[in-house]
């Protein structure tokens, strides 16, 4: 028997941040602005949720309450965000997408405090890869996320539900993480915007680890003011979390001049074969850059280059795993049993060597960055992956979906930088359209939003709601 697949979003209006939070603080209902996003959850055709909150019509209830007191109930007053489930919420258990990590948060993470108190309500916990390994979002314990494009394609992963909460309009605003890749992915395959951030910038703490050292929790959104937005929430330092920075968090202040933009191509990296419309929309995004007067150059930097990347690099996997795995590895998925099994053999010398090699990775991008602002690639090789197999086309013919995926982001990761994923208006003609990767120097992430709010100005990018 065939499988009824679900049809993309219906046409509807998609609301942003800044709408939302101008009527709540005018008086509008938050409990009606939730009421409607708990409705939109409720017939979620995508699997893209895990649980809905229970609670978040209490919490917009005491918006109203806020409001009609004369209180400032916050910047983000009855904004509606879905959570990735594996970031915990006092009260909700933490699944992690696995089929036996139950934990009851009895705290909220630092994320999830400063989104309430900035007004936001929760109203969902969102599909992911199990664990947050992967790519796909195939879950062999929730079933697949699909993708609002194309119900029979995956919307990427490892936070490929709150991707698709964002592109099918169910809320303006979700969270994810990303360890190499896990935000800009998905927001590449479902054509929304993502914000990974440096790491430090965003609290770990209350998040499932996947590998700490490389882990970041960042927003997911139609618009860039609304990554923005949510940005200055969430950002900052916490000082229960090892890996927080307490430097100042810049905000933007508006959109960046593009005219005089020190725009950095990096070879080989980018040289790789690509799918002809990610190419075709890459070169025309590069083009139109110069058009609007940003400098573009190629960059040679023979150290960017993602074939290098050792595998020991995830060994921090291991070390939280192994104990489970080793007493019973059939309590995981067969899409990342053998991986995490993999990963148990590496040696103390291997992790030493990988470290090393990710120390001059970072000091390739920070020799970069003294002659460019921003560097610029595709953010994904690809926008298409089947459910179900393992393969895709990416400009040279059939490949392993993972290193197609994950080719312009995992080197991000493994260096600390930020980077925002950006579609590009106009290429949505035939799927999802062609994202933009751009990266920064560490702690620019308010370089990155306002180039990302110049482009959006401009017209250059722009989000397109699934067809």
């Amino acid at each position: 028997m065939g499988v009824d697949l679900p049809q993309r979003p219906d046409d509807h209006d998609f609301v942003t941040v800044d709408e939302i939070a101008a009527r709540v603080h005018a008086g509008a209902s938050a409990r009606g602005e939730i009421d409607q996003a708990l409705e939109r959850v409720a017939t979620d055709r995508f699997n893209a949720f895990i649980a809905t909150d229970a609670d978040a019509l209490n919490r917009a209830d005491a918006i109203d309450a806020a409001v009609a007191a004369g209180s400032d109930p916050g910047p983000l007053a009855g904004v509606p965000i879905a959570l990735k489930d594996i970031i915990d919420h006092q009260g909700r258990t933490t699944t992690a997408g696995s089929s036996f990590y139950r934990n009851h948060a009895q705290r909220s993470a630092p994320v999830v405090s400063r989104l309430e108190a900035a007004g936001a309500v929760i109203v969902g916990r969102t599909g992911l890869h199990e664990f947050a390994y992967g790519f796909s979002s195939e879950n062999d314990w929730f079933g697949p996320v699909r993708n609002p494009w194309d119900p029979t394609t995956s919307p990427g992963g490892s936070s490929g539900g709150s991707a698709v909460a964002v592109a099918a309009g169910i809320v303006p605003v979700a969270i994810g993480t990303d360890t190499g890749g896990s935000v800009r992915v998905p927001a590449a395959l479902c054509g929304c915007m993502g914000l990974k951030v440096t790491h430090g910038r965003v609290p770990l703490t209350g998040v499932f680890p996947l590998a700490a050292s490389l882990d970041t929790v960042g927003p997911m959104a139609t618009t860039v003011a609304d990554l923005a937005a949510v940005y200055a929430v969430i950002a900052g330092d916490d000082p229960d979390d090892p890996w927080s920075s307490p430097r100042p968090v810049a905000i933007p202040s508006g959109p960046a001049t593009l005219s005089g933009l020190r725009v950095g191509v990096p070879h080989p990296w980018v040289d790789r074969p690509l799918s002809s419309r990610i190419a075709a929309g890459f070169d025309r995004f590069t083009a139109v850059l110069a058009e609007a007067g940003a400098v573009v150059v190629p960059v040679a930097a023979s150290a960017l280059d993602p074939t290098g990347l050792p595998r020991a690099s995830y060994a921090e996997i291991a070390a939280v795993h192994r104990e489970w795995i080793t007493a019973d590895p059939s309590r995981y998925g067969v899409g990342i049993r053998d991986r995490m099994l993999a990963d148990m053999a590496h040696t103390t010398d291997a992790f030493t060597a990988a470290l090393i090699w990710r120390s001059n990775l970072r000091m390739a991008f920070e020799r970069v960055f003294q002659d460019v602002d921003v560097l610029v690639t595709p953010t994904t090789a690809t926008l298409r992956k089947e459910i179900g197999t393992d393969l895709v086309e990416a400009g040279a013919g059939p490949e392993p979906y993972r290193p197609a995926l994950s080719w312009f982001t995992t080197l991000v990761n493994q260096s600390g930088i930020p980077a925002i994923a950006l579609p590009l208006a106009g290429t949505a003609d035939a799927g999802p359209p062609v994202s933009a990767q751009v990266i920064g120097p560490w702690f620019c992430e308010d370089r990155l939003l306002s180039v990302g709010l110049a482009l959006e100005a401009s017209g250059i990018v722009g989000f397109t709601p699934p067809r």
